[in-house]
């Protein structure tokens, strides 16, 4: 896993973090208007807020009974408001969440309203001083520049050329082949009805469980050879069902796979020419045995998008690498060494008797 995770398992920069007003005092008053409401249409979350006629200077939010500088009046206090303009607020979402739709615009803004409320209390109770209050805020600090850093990195790595992508797709042509196979599944054991002799060791039913392996061992070599001589992957498939036992429909044995779909143990099916049969290759939960149909390359229009992905997290993960490779963080195994839990022991360490309090002698 590279090193730049790592930050993200210490917790993301709470928003409500900010101290102080981000508004400007014109936006506050002790005698605001009454505030003209919008309709907001938003009938999930994918959808965007729909706002055809709400300028940018109109007020979106207003807090009554909040300001930075209350008046000493309490009666004027209680007229306090702070009004956030539809600008100001797409301005916070812009920073932190430029997609965040509708439903959740409104869920933060309500967090939000409560947070700039907490943060000036906490300002008032002087817990915007001291070291605690100081180091967090470095953190933060570190945190906000990784993810600047990491948004840069990723807009420099989305400006890709169609010449890089021509030129990615004619040096890995192999990687857009497509072929239609055939494909037996052969399970890497039988499915044993439960045994009416229930007294049978552990040792037996470990023989009985590979004795159903070896069988299906050979069934998928017997298979194998059916295959070469030419017989259907349909009747070959539902009698390696029938011999594991298995009750269920038979599947498919026509697929159509790409070079990138198959696990590095099978990749080498790819390689068949048309009318070629595999070898029996494993799979975790059996044998498959693939007989090619047709291959053909992918059309360089329809690679385009993978492609993309492709070279745009190659050279996410180049550029992360040599940021991080610029430095080694090395660590002092005394004081970051783990400790084992409590009863337990490392390898190497000579075992320690546990006294026993003796009984013989008079307890305080």
């Amino acid at each position: 896993m590279m090193r730049y995770s790592l930050v993200f398992l210490l917790g993301s920069l709470s928003w409500g973090q900010a101290t102080g007003s981000q508004f400007g005092t014109a936006a506050q008053t002790s005698a605001a208007p009454a505030i003209p409401t919008s309709t907001i249409i938003a009938s999930d979350d994918n959808q965007q807020v729909k706002i055809s006629n709400l300028a940018p200077d109109a007020p979106v939010i207003t807090i009554s009974g909040f300001c930075d500088n209350p008046p000493a009046d309490v009666t004027a206090a209680s007229n306090c408001k702070t009004v956030i303009t539809r600008a100001q607020f797409e301005k916070v979402i812009d920073a932190i969440q430029p997609n965040m739709s509708a439903r959740a615009r409104r869920e933060f803004a309500l967090r939000y309203s409560d947070a700039l409320v907490m943060a000036k209390k906490a300002e008032q109770l002087g817990l915007d001083k001291g070291a605690n209050y100081e180091e967090q805020m470095k953190f933060a600090r570190i945190q906000v520049l990784f993810r600047e850093l990491n948004k840069a990195i990723q807009e420099k790595a989305s400006q890709i050329s169609d010449k890089d992508i021509e030129e990615y797709y004619y040096n890995n042509k192999a990687r857009f082949e497509k072929a239609e196979m055939d494909r037996i599944f052969v399970p890497k054991a039988r499915q044993l009805a439960a045994p009416s002799d229930t007294t049978l060791s552990d040792a037996d039913m470990q023989e009985r469980s590979q004795e159903s392996e070896r069988t299906m061992k050979k069934e998928a070599e017997s298979l194998l050879a059916r295959a070469v001589a030419g017989e259907e992957f349909a009747t070959l498939q539902a009698d390696a069902y029938q011999v594991a036992g298995i009750k269920n429909s038979v599947p498919n044995t026509s697929m159509v796979i790409r070079r990138s779909s198959l696990p590095p143990n099978q990749v080498s099916a790819m390689d068949l020419k048309p009318g070629e049969v595999s070898s029996v290759l494993t799979d975790p939960a059996g044998y498959v045995i693939y007989k090619v149909k047709t291959k053909d390359v992918l059309p360089l229009d329809q690679a385009r998008d993978e492609i993309k992905v492709t070279l745009r997290s190659q050279r996410m993960q180049d550029e992360m690498r040599a940021i991080q490779g610029s430095a080694t963080p090395a660590l002092d195994e005394v004081y970051f060494r783990r400790r084992p839990p409590q009863g337990m022991m490392r390898a190497g360490e000579p075992s320690q008797p546990v006294s026993k309090p003796d009984s013989r002698k008079p307890t305080d």
